[in-house]
């Protein structure tokens, strides 16, 4: 009889394990969401923590980077509440503001007519079986540990409901902010059910000392009804090092809809953002688009999937990188169509700098297709900046290292000029010349 040969279990498993027990009686829900968290729960510890022989987290292992499990952020100070408000200033409209995970309205704004808002926990207490499915992921993502992990300690967000035939003209900001004196873990997920023929834009963002510190395990969800239409960015910068950060985006899509969505990644610590979309309704167009910024030890991985499941759908995936330093870079992305999904277009591109010679930009790009007449294709490029370019803009007199700017900054840009709103790409394309500047200063 051959002995069982039992894996150990990391401190930072060990320890998650500690502060789900210590806190699962506390955490929103009914008896069936207390059940899905138990049946997440088991399902990650099953799992531990995602390493390199996972091939989806073969370039991120987690099991080796992630050394402990910080305790969950305790409740906020009336005094840090009021430090967050002046922070936030009143410019910003629309604004939902989330506190180390936990949804805080007395720093939100009331949304316009045609869209609701409910926090996370107060659905999760009611448990409708409806909201309940949407909030568990619709399947997308199930066998991924890190999204059971937020499944189990999810604490609060924010569920949004758009009107069918709505239109919110303004987008509606999801702030997250930090609190938490000293590092520490939050579990936020929260909802967008936009229904037939709407229109809305979400804009995410990081507020707080440090941008985001500690490990923050997020989850975003759509559910675009019918014939919507449907903006997002996400603004994932200020991050600090030796902070985790694993966002989870998981989008489905009806029939004549389409979605578009643009990430800016940019700061110090370790980053993955993965990816689930589903085309589930014919007809539809969906574009994902991000750009990393890179520079000194700093590790950023988008992961994708898509599945196409409706026919007739144009999907559209592109990412840049600018890698500086001894940074590293991952794309992976995964076209899957269905049988049945006729007429799929779907095309997907990596394109990267790499500015230094001590750089590592791990490209996986993949095509599953189980119908005939589809068009599909995905590229990766690595290489330098052109110095005949660099050479043209020197003759005309601008100095070596502005002139390396200027390309880097068209680069990284012309995605962002893609938002289809003035203010948000003034607001990234003002992010993206900050990091410039910070990394000339370096």
């Amino acid at each position: 009889m051959s002995a069982q040969i039992i894996p150990s279990k990391t401190q930072a498993e060990t320890g998650l394990a500690e502060v789900y027990g210590a806190v699962k009686a506390k955490l929103p829900g009914n008896a069936a969401v207390i059940k899905l968290r138990d049946d997440a729960f088991s399902a990650f510890s099953e799992a531990g923590l995602p390493h390199r022989r996972i091939e989806s987290w073969h370039y991120t292992d987690l099991r080796t980077l992630m050394r402990e499990a910080l305790p969950i952020a305790p409740a906020p100070s009336a005094a840090a509440i009021e430090a967050l408000r002046k922070e936030i200033g009143t410019d910003l409209k629309q604004k939902l503001v989330l506190v180390d995970g936990v949804f805080a309205p007395e720093l939100s704004d009331a949304l316009p007519e045609g869209i609701s808002v409910r926090s996370l926990a107060s659905v999760l207490a009611e448990g409708k079986t409806d909201l309940i499915t949407l909030i568990s992921g619709m399947g997308l993502g199930s066998e991924d540990p890190i999204v059971a992990l937020n499944a189990a300690l999810m604490q609060d967000g924010v569920v949004l409901e758009v009107a069918p035939g709505a239109v919110i003209a303004e987008p509606v900001n999801i702030l997250y902010a930090t609190a938490s004196a000293t590092p520490a873990a939050s579990f936020s997920r929260s909802l967008v059910v936009v229904g037939k023929g709407a229109s809305v834009r979400i804009a995410e963002s990081s507020i707080g000392s440090g941008g985001r510190t500690g490990q923050t395990f997020g989850a975003l969800i759509f559910s675009v009804g019918d014939e919507a239409n449907v903006g997002h960015t996400l603004m994932l910068t200020k991050t600090v090092a030796g902070s985790v950060r694993l966002e989870t985006f998981i989008v489905e899509i009806g029939a004549k809809a389409k979605f578009d969505s643009f990430a800016l990644i940019a700061g110090s610590g370790l980053v993955r953002r993965q990816i689930f979309m589903r085309f589930a309704g014919d007809e539809s167009e969906g574009a994902v688009r991000g750009v990393s910024l890179l520079r000194g030890k700093e590790h950023a991985d988008t992961t994708l999937f898509v599945e196409h499941v409706g026919q007739s759908c144009m999907g559209r995936e592109t990412f840049r990188y600018i890698l500086d330093g001894e940074s590293t870079g991952i794309f992976q992305g995964k076209i899957r169509v269905a049988p049945g999904a006729q007429k799929t277009d779907g095309k997907m591109l990596s394109r990267a700098l790499l500015l230094t010679d001590m750089v590592a930009m791990n490209n996986k790009p993949e095509l599953e297709i189980f119908a005939d007449d589809v068009a599909c294709g995905h590229g990766a490029t690595c290489g330098g900046l052109a110095e005949d370019q660099i050479f043209y803009l020197q003759a005309r007199g601008i100095p070596y290292v502005d002139a390396e700017s200027l390309l880097l900054e068209a680069f990284a840009a012309e995605l962002a000029d893609e938002i289809p709103s003035e203010a948000l790409v003034e607001i990234f394309r003002a992010e993206i010349a900050n990091w410039l500047s910070e990394r000339v200063k370096a």
